[in-house]
């Protein structure tokens, strides 16, 4: 008889957002006369932006003709959309990545998600706390983490980097020893992030004790201070201990296009054994590649027309930032982040717990948001909204809520 991978019985009930869905879902039902604003997911609202919808057209069309056709795309993905990132993203910094250590994929969740195979079953993972859940929750599918304690709501085998309000948001260096260290920054949920002299520490203590960090840099299009790094790779060093991995959702608006890479330097070596050989053959072996269109869409954002016209969606975005945090700053609230990212993070009220002020928002000022504790056990008494819907619902929500203050 078969039998399951019981790890995924050790999962909690179900996805954050998935919970979410279907508490709005309900309210929604029994209240059809209040109509909700939902600033939970990160999901963007901006139509994809003109020159990549043309580029997008050109595209399909060469695919109507068999002189254009193409099929399977590269392992690596195409040399065209590989080459404009190095030159763009990379280049400019000094980083030194090549075209041949992009990994073009459908996005930062799978990515984040599968690169945990490359690893050992009793690899040691840390984790800023809170965190994106797919870095947890995916090793807790492969059995990396233990068994969960309802108490402290935190694994067994986890090192967990608190980020709150009394470090600054600044994740510090554990007491035990990890083997994998998840970063995020500009971080979510917190919208949170550290310089790159902070950063430049984290490069040279994974060095020093062996492990290898996984930076998630999914929203470095929106850092505006000047001391934040773009890259992990601006770092020196960070060539032999640090994975990349970088999304065309939030700077580009592809959440429903789905379109991303992850960087594997070939200096990234474990006892002799190169990481970037060993994902190139996950790759090649388990994925099939983004489909031409859409890494054809990928290379129009980095044409004139395309930063110009994601310029001004970004400054949209953050203009929404901007109002959310000033909005609620007004009307007595404790917030952070918003400045180098398209989330703010808010202290609830009182002694009032996530999920709880997540209720009394919605049922009070009908808005929907995400609550912290949904990101990890430091995550608990704080609450995420997003800047990613119009302006016009944007303020509306901030009336309803300072209304309901």
């Amino acid at each position: 008889m078969y039998r399951i991978n019981e790890n995924y019985q050790k999962l909690p009930a179900s996805y954050l957002f998935s919970t979410i869905a279907k508490k709005v879902a309900a309210f929604t039902q029994e209240n059809p006369d209040k109509p909700l604003i939902r600033l939970g997911i990160g999901d963007v609202t901006q139509p994809i932006a003109p020159a990549i919808i043309n580029a997008m057209h050109q595209a399909v069309d060469e695919m109507s003709l068999a002189s254009s056709f193409h099929g399977y795309a590269p392992d690596l993905g195409y040399e065209f959309l590989r080459s404009a990132i190095v030159k763009n993203d990379y280049a400019p910094k000094g980083c030194g990545i090549q075209e041949d250590e992009i990994f073009i994929s459908d996005g930062a969740k799978s990515d984040s998600g599968n690169i945990q195979e490359l690893f050992d079953i009793n690899c040691k993972i840390a984790v800023t706390d809170p965190v994106y859940p797919v870095y947890v929750d995916s090793n807790v599918m492969a059995g990396r983490c233990g068994t969960y304690q309802e108490d402290s709501k935190t694994w067994s085998d986890i090192i967990y980097l608190p980020c709150v309000r009394e470090n600054g948001f600044v994740p510090e260096f554990p007491k035990e020893t990890p083997d994998m260290i998840y970063l995020c920054f500009p971080n979510n949920p917190t919208g949170t992030t550290i310089t790159k002299t902070q950063l430049q520490e984290w490069v040279d203590y994974a060095n020093r004790i062996g492990a290898v960090i996984i930076y998630d840099a999914a929203y470095e299009a929106y850092i505006s201070e000047p001391d934040v790094a773009h890259s992990i790779y601006e770092c020196e060093g960070a060539r032999t201990c640090a994975i990349e991995i970088r999304s065309f959702s939030k700077n580009a608006g592809f959440t429903g296009v789905r379109l991303g890479f992850t960087v594997v330097p070939k200096e990234l070596t474990c006892g002799g054994v190169s990481l970037h050989g060993m994902w190139a053959r996950r790759h090649g072996t388990k994925y099939n590649g983004a489909p031409y269109i859409i890494q054809r869409a990928g290379e129009a954002v980095y044409s004139k027309e395309g930063k110009a016209q994601l310029k001004e969606q970004i400054a949209y975005y953050m203009k929404n930032a901007s109002t959310i945090k000033e909005g609620l700053a007004d009307a007595g609230y404790e917030v952070y982040g918003g400045v180098n990212a398209p989330y703010i993070w808010l202290k609830t009220p009182g002694q009032m717990r996530a999920w709880e002020f997540f209720d009394y928002l919605m049922e009070q000022a009908n808005v929907v948001g995400t609550p912290g504790s949904g990101f990890g056990p430091s995550g608990e008494g704080y609450f995420r909204l997003t800047a990613f819907g119009s302006y016009e619902n944007t303020t509306a929500a901030i009336e309803r809520i300072k209304h309901c203050s």
